[in-house]
């Protein structure tokens, strides 16, 4: 399927919810997209309904504003901005496709929350590996949102992150609009491992609520989580920052990248990890649990990435590290929570 247009270069790769939230903020602007569906039948049904028939069913675009490909060399060529918005467990069967001079000249933008399984790389240090892209045409987005609410057209927030102020400035003002509010910063480390932490930290919010732990104990929970993320964050940076032989960076963890999104994403009916854990909580197995969610729950992949990438840092993570065993070692939830419980503050 060719794609014919080149006036407005943005591009985005995947077809999921959060992909498809994406595509209508940008379309809702005026903003014509170049669109990556891997599946020709879901193609087929948007140039006809107007709608993707498997994620957000009730968002309708003008698909005027759509090229829409399932090649993905095509759409990547086509765009001088690309946003990144597949789970981040098939990001490299994905992208292994394209030639490793394929994003010269391009920026890319990462709607990714995990690492890249395997190596336990952040996006950025992955695409800097594969394509040699550099960290100035690197840019990040995380929360607090949820895809449903921006398909409802609910008041949200996005983060935008990258080296440059300006630079990142002027991706996040693409996407601006009556009920999608941005903010931007250049701490692009910090919000990338905060959405990776929050992730893991909703599955356990999720298995708890599955236990039938209540509000009071899921509110210490998630104070004990916020914690956790500050102290590997802390000293993941003094370690990166001694192998640079520079300063530490310092986050702003009261921001909405760090604590709201870890509040909405623990909290929300709409969070797929919560709901995830909740089924793992209640009894299923992993797998049962991937069948019935039927969608990516990010935290799952990103347990064992930072398990494993933790095993560097050395941060002491109790709640990580509970999660992790539930889902890979096969410790029962009620036996992990209970040792969990003895060591809240």
């Amino acid at each position: 399927m060719s794609i014919v247009s080149k006036e407005n270069r943005i591009g985005i790769i995947g077809s999921g919810s959060w992909a498809t939230a994406l595509a209508k903020i940008l379309t809702d602007n005026g903003q014509h997209i170049h669109w990556w569906i891997r599946n020709e039948e879901t193609i087929r049904h948007m140039q006809q309904r107007h709608h993707n028939k498997h994620y957000l069913t009730s968002v309708y675009f003008d698909t005027s504003l759509l090229s829409l490909s399932s090649d993905v060399n095509a759409v990547v060529a086509a765009c001088d901005e690309i946003v990144l918005a597949v789970p981040s467990a098939f990001l490299t069967d994905v992208l292994d496709q394209l030639p490793s001079s394929a994003l010269e000249g391009k920026k890319v933008i990462s709607a990714i929350k995990g690492l890249v399984p395997g190596n336990n790389q952040l996006i950025n240090e992955y695409l800097e590996e594969r394509f040699q892209l550099p960290p100035a045409h690197y840019f990040t987005i995380t929360g607090p949102c949820h895809a449903e609410e921006v398909a409802n057209e609910k008041l949200s927030y996005l983060t935008f992150s990258g080296v440059h102020q300006e630079a990142a400035q002027a991706i996040a003002d693409k996407f601006t609009g009556s009920y999608l509010q941005t903010i931007v910063n250049t701490d692009m480390i910090g919000v990338q491992l905060a959405a990776v932490m929050k992730n893991i930290y909703a599955l356990g919010a999720g298995i708890a609520h599955g236990l039938e732990y209540g509000d009071n104990f899921l509110s210490v929970y998630i104070t004990n989580c916020f914690r956790e993320m500050q102290a590997f964050l802390e000293q993941y940076e003094a370690q990166k920052a001694e192998q640079r032989g520079s300063e530490p960076m310092v986050h702003n963890y009261s921001a909405s990248a760090y604590l709201g999104d870890l509040l909405v994403t623990c909290y929300s009916l709409h969070s797929r990890n919560r709901t995830f854990g909740n089924m793992i909580g209640k009894g299923y197995s992993v797998k049962a649990a991937q069948l019935e969610l039927n969608m990516i729950a990010e935290g799952y992949y990103a347990s064992k990435c930072m398990y494993e990438m933790n095993k560097q840092i050395g941060a002491v993570m109790p709640v990580a590290q509970a999660v992790y065993a539930i889902l890979w070692q096969q410790v029962h939830p009620s036996e992990a929570f209970l040792s969990l419980e003895k060591g809240f503050i």
